[in-house]
């Protein structure tokens, strides 16, 4: 039995060992709620984004801007100087081939082709008087001629007939060579005013017109631009300019596509027609000029329209397509190779060897490799936030 001294002190003693007992049963609750919460985020589950492999169409293709344009403009001037009469054509006026379009006034031109008229009349009736005179100096010639062989004339008279008549003949040659001459000038005037009348070249379609009535047009150093006329509306062109980089792929008969701001839900096809070969330079950046021909029956597309073009330079038809995502995807702790595509199977990632194709920058097509369209492709990956079974471990991948 314990001394009366002594209880309150072992009283104390009890009460902290029970304290330390305590204590020791919350660290060990700690611990046990620790562990189990790091256990429990240890074995928390992953979840897998996938995408479906499908089959369908792989493309490469080529954007670019371009200007919507008549496959060919005419530019309609003038030959000859002269004030704008009279205007037969304006903006989108359909016009055949020789139709006026404009008249310039023909007076100064009609008063010059009048002189030359006179000027030739006058050679022509100096050429016939001068042939009426050789004629004389001909018969005078003979008759002397004949006169001196009997001797009843003397020689001098002779040759004097004979003189005559020689330079009649040569009178006669220069009466030609001058009339000829008078008849080119002749010519010439009643071109300048042929060319008074502004004629359509071709059968089409006037998109400018650059002259008002009334209009002094001069066209003595540089043919002035009177109308601009497109031969044909309903096919048009698109000059595109395409980079260095992307040109090498680039060939005649290729598909293309584009729209333009005035439809921007509906999508132009067209071909590309040609691609020159002059280079353009425009800050160090080197452009080439594509042109990709498109049909226009609804008249639809206008000269000058912005085009955004998109020229498919590769095709592969109805293959087997993954995702690019696909390909750049891989485990936690594996490096992607680009070769492998990590299908979801059975709720396990499985990595599959393929042998990949053409790169549309979306999709890549399969040469090659166990994968079929309805295959889940993993993309991504993200651990499970609730806690779960572990995350089973990757399938080795078999060898292609």
């Amino acid at each position: 039995m314990p001394l009366p001294g002594r209880a309150p002190e072992m009283a104390g003693r009890r009460r902290k060992r029970r304290a330390r007992l305590a204590a020791g049963a919350v660290l060990v609750l700690l611990v046990a709620l620790f562990g189990g919460w790091w256990a429990s985020r240890g074995r928390g589950g992953m979840q897998y984004t996938t995408a479906e492999i499908t089959r369908g169409d792989v493309s490469r293709a080529v954007t670019a801007t371009g200007t919507v344009n008549p496959i060919l403009t005419v530019i309609v001037g003038t030959a000859v100087s002269g004030i704008i009469q009279q205007l037969y054509c304006d903006y989108n006026t359909v016009v055949k081939v020789g139709q006026i379009c404009a008249k310039i006034d023909p007076r100064p031109y009609q008063a010059v082709v009048d002189q030359d008229k006179a000027k030739l009349g006058v050679d022509r009736a100096q050429l016939a008087k001068d042939e009426a005179s050789l004629a004389y100096a001909a018969v005078t010639n003979q008759r002397d001629q004949r006169l001196l062989r009997e001797d009843s004339i003397s020689a001098d008279a002779a040759d004097n007939a004979k003189s005559v008549y020689e330079e009649d003949e040569a009178q006669i040659g220069l009466d030609q060579a001058t009339a000829e001459q008078d008849q080119a000038n002749l010519a010439a005037a009643q071109v300048n005013l042929d060319y008074t009348n502004i004629v359509s070249p071709v059968n089409g379609l006037v998109v400018s017109r650059d002259v008002t009535m009334g209009q002094t047009v001069a066209a003595s150093f540089q043919t002035p631009t009177l109308f601009l006329i497109a031969t044909d509306v309903t096919t048009m062109e698109v000059d595109t300019n395409v980079s260095e980089g992307d040109i090498g792929g680039m060939k005649e008969g290729d598909p293309a596509s584009f729209t333009v701001l005035a439809y921007p839900d509906r999508t132009f096809l067209g071909v590309v027609a040609e691609v020159r070969q002059s280079p353009q330079t425009v800050q160090n950046v080197v452009t080439y000029d594509v042109v990709v021909n498109v049909g226009n029956k609804d008249l639809a597309l206008k000269p000058g329209m912005t085009a955004s073009v998109r020229i498919v330079t590769d095709e592969r038809k109805n293959v087997v397509r993954v995702p690019d995502r696909a390909l750049r995807y891989a485990p936690s702790g594996v490096a992607a190779t680009g070769s492998l595509v990590w299908l979801l199977r059975d709720g396990r990632p499985v990595a599959v060897p393929v042998v990949t194709g053409l790169d549309d920058d979306t999709n890549t097509e399969i040469v090659k490799g166990d994968v079929q369209p309805g295959d889940l492709a993993i993309i991504g990956e993200r651990r499970a936030a609730e806690a779960g079974a572990a995350a089973p471990s990757p399938a080795p991948a078999p060898r292609l």
